[in-house]
């Protein structure tokens, strides 16, 4: 009774806390850009701050206004996008990027099929940049305002009679919140070669290169192919809607998704829809029952719709949760609203789907009859391999591996969420440790409610060099698969990370290679869709009488030495099992260091694992060799 008091008394007025808009946002910056990061992940919020800014601009150019974008990163740090569309009024200015639920995108009267509608994104830009300028250029006058972490430093007005309509945005991402942050041109590119699909006309210049689509997505799909198609990308267009398909020999699915030019990475209702109508239209062109995932097997393709006040689950806008292509909400006579909604997503892509690709194929019968044999020799695969897994399922249960192998966290990716943790989706992870030892310590450490444990058993097969079915049968892998919830699925993950945690030696790096060749051959969307990690922890520890400092590589070993000065003790770690749980704790916490795993447009699985894992042992030999640093080179080089 007497705790209850205390914490009575302690609760006051004064225990409630005002923040202004700016500091909102820094203080709670997962809410709007996701994650924070410096740059070496193509998810992280510097990339999402770019995005918010150039968004703006492709709304512009989506209602009628302005055929170029101009975007320089000429440091890798100060942002610069001007658009020639119609500029901000003059007089809004400074409260549109300064004032939450302020904005000209609450209707649909300027920007009918925007893809941002909350009026946050620039305000989260000016709020997480040390320096935010932005001029807007109306019938050669000009009206700008300058910033500092969402602060008002200098606003004013100016004629400006040689400027073209438009916008123009200037921002530095705050080292305060992003660290030593560094844009990657391959991500930016990869940004910018997607809006140049989606929108037809439109030339986005980044750093002087100009980018521009005459096919739109088929252009896409072209691009990152990787390997030859059994048919020619069958393209088709619609008001509204434009999809590309065709197959490949590889497994799994590579479809792209997107919402009024947004990058859906992690899908949606949209793609969800696509996937339904392609392979219930096969289906029925062909009249033969074939399961749907015999259709998909190595289908390569991307789906675009266009809608009205798309609703996105999270500010990144990662993943559409929209059911209809439009809600309004309605006045009736007697003053009371009703809501008049639009044809589900699912009923338009289905039948645009069923329609034209029903009639590519009657016109192209050499097309359908190479799609159907892709589909015949996917189903008589399937079926021998499932034959296979119930077996191996079989197997295991009766010897009770799953449980032993398995670590579960009390939360799971794909289940619902308790009320309260909704937020913990994003940090669902699972660690796939090699040995006894690095299982224990990072099990005796993790977080149990969001951190799971898989401990692997020596080093799985080569899964480039086996087939299929001898993949199947391998215990290992198949209860990997298992206790990622991937069985029948993708959409069944478990876990939002998957974090690959190997020795920093000869075995863990080959383990690495294996684990990372099987999900690239049979799960590449894990990969593409960006859930694979690799976990990156200290190679050495270096300490005196007084003080202890991890570091991660040579440079840092160096800098550390230094700062110590004398009487400095230095560990080399090889295994995880040498680190203690007392320190290991620190290296798994939300500040653990992570590796995405991830492959450019222009990059093709098949020839990364054929390169890495295949019969080509002398060149890859050489290829070794030449790169190997010793640690006396690396001293001697800047890393």
């Amino acid at each position: 009774m007497a705790e209850n008091n205390i914490k009575q008394e302690n609760y006051t007025d004064e225990a409630i806390v005002h923040l202004e808009w700016n500091e909102h946002i820094r203080r709670r910056a997962g809410m709007y850009i996701g994650r924070l990061g410096n740059g070496a992940t193509a998810g992280d919020g510097i990339y999402v701050l770019l995005k918010e800014v150039v968004d703006n601009c492709i709304d512009e150019y989506a209602m009628g206004y302005g055929k170029n974008v101009i975007i320089d990163i000429p440091d890798d740090h100060q942002v610069s996008v001007r658009d020639f569309g119609r500029g901000i009024p003059l007089g809004s200015v400074v409260r549109v990027v300064s004032e939450l639920n302020t904005g000209g995108k609450f209707d649909d009267k300027n920007f009918k099929k925007s893809v941002g509608m909350n009026g946050v994104g620039t305000k989260a830009v000016n709020a997480m940049s040390s320096y935010f300028f932005i001029e807007s250029y109306r019938e050669g006058e000009a009206s700008w305002a300058e910033f500092s972490r969402g602060i008002l430093k200098d606003s004013g007005r100016r004629e400006a009679p040689k400027e073209k309509n438009g916008t123009l945005v200037k921002f530095l991402p705050d080292t305060e919140l992003f660290g030593d942050f560094s844009y990657r041109h391959e991500f930016v590119e990869s940004l910018v070669k997607n809006y140049s699909y989606l929108k037809k006309g439109l030339t986005l210049t980044l750093n002087g290169t100009p980018y521009i689509s005459k096919n739109g997505l088929l252009d896409l799909v072209n691009e990152s192919l990787g390997q030859e198609p059994l048919y020619p990308p069958i393209h088709l267009e619609g008001e509204d809607i434009e999809i590309v398909l065709t197959h490949g020999k590889s497994y799994g699915e590579n479809i792209a998704s997107f919402v009024n030019g947004q990058n859906t990475r992690d899908g949606g209702t949209h793609l969800a829809a696509y996937r339904e109508a392609i392979a219930k239209t096969v289906k029925e062109f062909f009249k033969k029952d074939y399961a749907p995932e015999d259709v998909r097997m190595g289908i390569v393709g991307a789906v675009s719709i266009q809608i009205q006040e798309p609703n996105f689950e999270g500010q990144t806008k990662t993943k559409l949760g929209s059911t209809y292509l439009w809600e309004k909400s309605v006045k009736q006579k007697d003053g009371s609203s009703v809501v008049d909604k639009g044809p589900t997503i699912r009923t338009f892509i289905n039948d645009f789907v069923s329609k034209a690709l029903n009639d590519y194929l009657h016109m192209h019968l050499d097309v359908a009859g190479v799609m159907q044999e892709k589909i015949a020799a996917s189903e008589e695969e399937r079926k021998e391999i499932a034959e296979v897994k119930k077996k191996s399922r079989e197997r295991t249960k009766k010897t009770a591996v799953y449980n032993s192998k398995l670590r579960d966290c009390r939360l799971h990716f794909c289940e619902k969420m308790p009320k309260g943790h909704e937020e913990d989706r994003e940090k669902t992870s699972i660690f796939i440790t090699e040995g006894l030892s690095a299982t224990g310590t990072i099990t005796k450490v993790r977080d149990a409610q969001t951190q799971a444990v898989f401990s692997l058993r020596g080093k799985p097969i080569n899964s480039y060099k086996e087939s299929r079915k001898k993949v199947a049968d391998n215990e290992e892998l198949t209860l990997l698969v298992a206790a990622l919830g991937i069985e029948e699925d993708l959409d069944n993950l478990r876990y939002n990370n998957i974090i690959v945690a190997t020795d920093a030696d000869d075995d863990g790096m080959h383990i690495r290679m294996l684990v990372l060749t099987f999900f690239m051959k049979y799960y590449p969307e894990l990969i593409r869709r960006g859930h694979v990690y690799i976990l990156q922890t200290p190679l050495f520890r270096v300490k005196n009488s007084k003080e202890v400092r991890y570091c991660y590589d040579i440079k840092e070993k160096e800098a550390a030495i230094k700062a110590l000065k004398s009487g400095v003790e230095i560990t080399r770690f090889k295994g995880l099992g040498e680190i203690s749980s007392d320190e290991f704790v620190h290296f798994i916490d939300e500040n653990m260091r992570l590796d995405p795993v991830a492959i450019s447009d222009e990059e093709s699985f098949d020839e990364i694992m054929d390169f890495f894992m295949g019969d080509n042992t002398p060149t890859r030999q050489k290829f070794i060799t030449s790169s190997l640093r010793t640690e006396k080179d690396l001293e001697d080089i800047d890393i």
